[in-house]
């Protein structure tokens, strides 16, 4: 059966304002921001945030039929989300809720500073299975769900809302993709039964779509913790070995997902995947190649980037870069290319959405072979180097040995 729309981005939506800081020199906000300081900024970006906005729209940019499925309040800031939505794509599974406020963010990116998001969940926190349109989704290839861990209802009662939405999609035949974020640990969603959430969502989730800390954290708080506490809360990407990876991955596959996501900013887009024989049950959108696809495990290294704009919403970007180039029938290693270019597009810019260019422009910067983020994963275990896509095979890849790189 054709269906009218190639993906359902569906989950958390909310309105960003992004102020622009000249660069002062500062690398600590308290340098920065002190009380009765008057603090000298820019012009300020407002846009459409969260991954129904960051992921459907780069969709939409790239060339996919999108259609969007959230909550807002019926106040300004409802209005301007509705507004620039139905620019870009379909808005007919968003559901306006009058006495509701909307949910909004205001992004503090100062150069040099890691992010500070001021947000107000509104109506994410409401939104349930029963804001799903069954029908629409039955003309939608694919279902992508993101950000449970902001959406009260989601993470409560053990998961069960997050598990109804997903048995809906899936009953009505789509693909299914979810990706996550990393709440406060001291938060109710930090609180939250993650392990049991995945162990009750994952098997209707054909593609989990998470971040290396997010996984961490949901899977083995302690560790999370302890590492946390090491390394003064800085993130982690640069602590966790190649091992851990594997390791929590595997714990992922375990769980019911086919195929699975470590997203892991300036170090790239890893992937592991099941074998082919259970992807029978994946629904409308099955790989080109499900040979290429099955029994994989790959790490493709981050574009070089000399100076990031800003880092919002660089993981919902690499989703739609990975999810059009999946929906097209293209190849993994084409697929996580892909990924790492969108994620780049998105940091030259302060939004999560202006920067991303459409896929023929997108494939004339991957064909220009830009430089790499160096892994450096030569002395992991069973890794090894491949010349011809500039990626990294894991021990647990089914392909050929590639020959490993040799370092200069």
């Amino acid at each position: 059966m054709t269906r009218k729309y190639d993906v359902m981005a569906a989950g958390h939506l909310c309105f960003d304002v992004i102020p622009s800081f000249p660069d002062t020199g500062a690398r600590l906000i308290g340098d920065l921001l002190r009380p009765g300081k008057l603090v000298h900024v820019d012009d300020a970006m407002m846009s459409t945030g969260g991954p129904v906005s960051n992921t459907g729209i780069g969709l939409k940019i790239l060339g996919s039929k999108v259609v969007f499925t959230a909550r807002v309040g019926a106040d300004d800031f409802g209005r301007m989300t509705m507004e620039r939505l139905r620019r870009s794509g379909n808005a007919d599974g968003i559901r306006v809720m009058k006495g509701s406020t909307s949910s909004y963010t205001v992004a503090l990116a100062p150069p040099g500073i890691d992010r500070i998001f001021l947000h107000n969940p509104g109506t994410n926190d409401v939104f349930g299975a029963e804001d799903l349109k069954p029908k629409l989704i039955e003309q939608c290839r694919h279902f992508h769900f993101g950000y449970p861990p902001l959406m009260r209802r989601m993470y409560s009662d053990e998961g069960r809302e997050l598990e109804k939405i997903f048995k809906i999609a899936k009953k009505a035949g789509a693909t299914t993709s979810c990706d996550m974020a990393l709440p406060d640990p001291a938060s109710t969603a930090g609180k939250a039964p993650w392990k049991k959430i995945l162990t009750r969502i994952l098997p209707y989730v054909d593609i989990f779509l998470p971040s290396v800390e997010e996984v961490l954290f949901m899977l083995e708080r302690e560790t999370f913790l302890k590492l946390k506490a090491k390394h003064q809360g800085s993130d982690l990407l640069d602590v966790l070995h190649a091992e851990d990876y594997s390791r929590l991955s595997g714990k992922l596959l375990e769980l019911g997902s086919k195929m699975t996501s470590l997203k892991s900013g300036r170090r790239g887009f890893y992937f592991r995947s099941k074998a082919k024989d259970t992807f029978s049950g994946l629904g409308a959108a099955q790989p080109g190649n499900p040979d290429n696809w099955s029994g994989r495990e790959l790490w493709c290294p981050a574009f070089l980037c000399k100076k990031v704009a800003s880092a919002t919403g660089s993981g919902d970007s690499s989703i739609a870069g990975f999810l059009h180039a999946y929906l097209k029938g293209l190849d993994l290693e084409v697929c996580l290319k892909a990924a790492n270019g969108l994620g780049w597009q998105n940091i030259q810019v302060l939004d999560a959405v202006s920067g991303i260019k459409n896929w023929k422009d997108t494939q004339a910067f991957l064909r220009r072979n830009p430089p790499l983020e160096d892994l450096a994963l030569d002395q992991a275990p069973g890794w090894t180097w491949d010349k011809a896509f500039k990626m990294w095979h894991g021990p647990n890849d089914s392909s050929p040995t590639p020959v490993r790189r040799v370092r200069s």
